[in-house]
């Protein structure tokens, strides 16, 4: 079943008996559990949440959609990912590009604009990768970035220091990036960088 027919087709394939308590309604953890498998962060569907009068944690949400045997249908699990940042320029302010892939396939596990780089971000950055993907017990390559090592290093995942090789693909990603937000900002010079990002 496509994704988009999951959201708007009745819940019923939502099996919620594993709910024990009434402390979140129901229909609300079918909404939870919706907007997460339709690829929204458990983050986001915290706040989601939250605008409908309803406070949960993060791992409460995860453990609805762990005891409902239901994951996002579009989570890739790489055997290795090559993660980098690079500084990039929209509308003449410079910004970061966080990039994640699959070396494998070529495939864009994650991409983010950030204002600047530190390791706070680089987790920020991880913690979405690994909320999308199932790639915690994945090798990460990078460069020799203290950022990302040490984001690494402080969420536990393993990495390896890889200065060519695999780790290139991530280049790829760097230099149609750059082609895309330069092309949208020189159209739309009053384009922001989280509208940008939506062109990677």
């Amino acid at each position: 079943m496509a994704e988009t027919d999951r959201l708007s087709e009745c819940t019923e394939w939502i099996d919620l008996d594993f709910v024990e308590r009434e402390r979140t309604p129901r229909e609300l953890i079918e909404k939870g559990i919706r907007h997460h498998l339709a690829g929204l962060s458990l983050s986001n569907t915290v706040i989601l949440l939250e605008e409908s009068g309803v406070k949960r944690s993060r791992t409460a949400v995860h453990n609805w959609i762990q005891k409902a045997d239901l994951q996002p249908a579009g989570g890739e699990s790489a055997d290795r990912v090559a993660v980098d940042q690079k500084s990039i320029r929209v509308n003449d302010e410079e910004y970061w590009l966080y990039a994640a892939v699959d070396p494998e396939t070529n495939r864009i596990l994650h991409a983010r604009l950030f204002p600047t780089y530190t390791i706070p971000i680089g987790r920020e950055f991880l913690t979405e990768l690994c909320e999308k993907h199932d790639v915690s017990d994945a090798v990460f390559l990078v460069d020799d970035a203290a950022d990302l090592a040490g984001a690494l290093r402080r969420e536990g995942l393993e990495y390896r220091v890889e200065i060519h090789g695999y780790r290139n693909q991530v280049e790829r990603v760097f230099r149609e990036g750059q082609r895309r937000i330069s092309s949208f900002s020189n159209c739309f010079s009053n384009a922001g960088p989280q509208t940008a990002e939506t062109w990677l």
